[in-house]
């Protein structure tokens, strides 16, 4: 073993070294290489689920979302339609009350400030805007499991030259502990697409 590794300084034996030698090299080198590998951190995101949606379907639940292996959450919707530009919402389990949240957007063709509040009402009314041409919305939840208020983060983006993009905010009161959660259209339907839940390293 007369040489290591750039990287991680592995021990390697070499051309030179004697055969009967190559028991014990073969040992040191796998265990530098399961040292190594132990002490490197795991992915910061796993995904959890994917849900496929259907046709012309108003509501989409994903059950089985959360749990206590993950405090907070990253949901990612793409590649479906809408029937018609909407808004999408959120709920979560069966729970239609306590939902606080602001969105607040800019308007493509005027620079305007858009502005929209939910004030104990009974979804997220404003997490992303879909169309007839895409479906999209990147959301993050804190603590949907945990028996606290869940914290909500999203990007608003609406993909038409008269629409808006910007940033929606707020909080369930309650400490509900949550395992599922629903999005919905507040016109309209969706077709296609995924729903992919990732769990973010506790």
């Amino acid at each position: 073993m007369a040489t290591t590794t750039p990287n991680y300084g592995w021990p390697v034996p070499t051309s030179t070294d004697y055969v009967k030698d190559g028991a014990v090299a073969i040992e040191a080198l796998g265990d530098a290489i399961d040292a190594t590998v132990f002490g490197l951190p795991s992915a910061g995101l796993t995904l959890i689920s994917t849900t496929t949606i259907g046709t012309a379907v108003a509501s989409v639940t994903v059950s089985g979302a959360f749990s206590a292996t993950y405090d907070n959450y990253q949901i990612v919707v793409s590649d479906g339609v809408v029937s018609a530009a909407t808004n999408l919402k959120l709920t979560l389990g069966a729970t239609a009350t306590g939902y606080y949240g602001g969105l607040a957007s800019i308007i493509f063709s005027t620079g305007a400030l858009n502005t929209t509040s939910d004030n104990n009402a009974t979804s997220f009314s404003s997490i992303s805007r879909p169309t007839t041409n895409t479906l999209n919305a990147s959301f993050e939840l804190n603590s949907p499991f945990l028996a606290k208020n869940t914290m909500i983060n999203s990007n608003y983006n609406s993909a038409i030259t008269s629409g808006d993009a910007g940033f929606y905010a707020g909080f369930l009161n309650n400490s509900t502990s949550y395992t599922a959660f629903t999005l919905a259209t507040t016109a309209g339907t969706f077709t296609g697409g995924k729903i992919r839940v990732y769990g973010f390293k506790n």
